[in-house]
């Protein structure tokens, strides 16, 4: 499988290219939507909480740091989210590409892949360039983005094709999913510090393996500190975990996805 999608590889990048020419073809603001839908949202939690509400960072006494932590922690979300949840559905949303063209099917959760690490890449400098007018300068643990990245993109990427080929089969998998993406999100610290929750919630923290990752950024970008690496094995474990199955359970399934669809 590796070795037809490295053959495959010119498909793979012009499709990429079309898709992020395709999503926006008739807006005038073309990608910057890939790029303003999260910064805006960023901006909303940060006036209700950081403003209305009186939200405050327990670590630091800068007026930015709320909005800061909270952009941090959205990218690295939104960049899992994205690939996950336009994973679930690709296979089922380019069927009758399947059904004309022989191509490797795994070359489609690639591009959406491809395609959301533009995105992210997009906002993080986005983000940047809200940093130097915020007056913050991330320190160098910033080095450490690309480890969160990779991580990131391998638990999407894994979790994504397992159950987008669920979903071929069984369709209610993406409905279901989706609310267990908004609860998977409020119970990761990205909105609010993680020594806010109740101790009798603390292990939810240690058993959601985005929690790390979302530390990760927070800390490179707000706060300068190294994430402890004990933290990142738990998330690097299931990465792999995840892409292993995820390949070995895409080759059993994809005989039948065409059928199916």
């Amino acid at each position: 499988m590796l070795r037809s999608l490295w053959h495959y590889r010119h498909f793979i990048i012009s499709s990429i290219r079309g898709d992020l020419k395709g999503r926006f073809v008739r807006s005038r603001l073309g990608g910057l939507w890939f790029i303003l839908h999260p910064l805006a949202q960023a901006i909303i939690f940060s006036i209700v909480l950081s403003e209305v509400l009186k939200a405050r960072l327990p670590d630091t006494d800068s007026p930015a740091a709320y909005p800061i932590y909270l952009l941090s922690g959205m990218a690295a979300w939104t960049l899992f989210s994205e690939i996950l949840t336009r994973s679930m559905t690709v296979f089922i949303e380019q069927a009758p590409v399947m059904k004309k063209i022989a191509f490797p099917r795994l070359c489609l959760p690639v591009i959406v892949g491809g395609t959301a690490l533009i995105n992210h890449l997009l906002l993080l400098v986005a983000i940047f360039v809200i940093f130097i007018f915020l007056g913050h300068m991330p320190g160098r643990a910033l080095i450490l983005l690309p480890v969160g990245i990779i991580l990131i993109s391998a638990i999407g990427f894994g979790l994504g094709v397992i159950l987008g080929v669920m979903n071929v089969f069984i369709r209610d998998i993406a409905q279901v999913m989706t609310i267990v993406l908004q609860l998977w999100y409020w119970l990761t610290p990205i909105v609010y510090p993680a020594n806010v929750l109740p101790e009798q919630y603390s292990f939810v923290l240690s058993l959601n393996p985005m929690a790390p990752l979302v530390a990760l950024y927070q800390d490179a970008l707000l706060f300068n500190r190294w994430p402890s690496p004990e933290s990142l094995i738990m998330p690097a474990i299931l990465g792999l975990l995840s892409m292993v199955f995820a390949m070995i359970f895409f080759r059993r399934a994809s005989p039948e996805l065409i059928d199916v669809l």
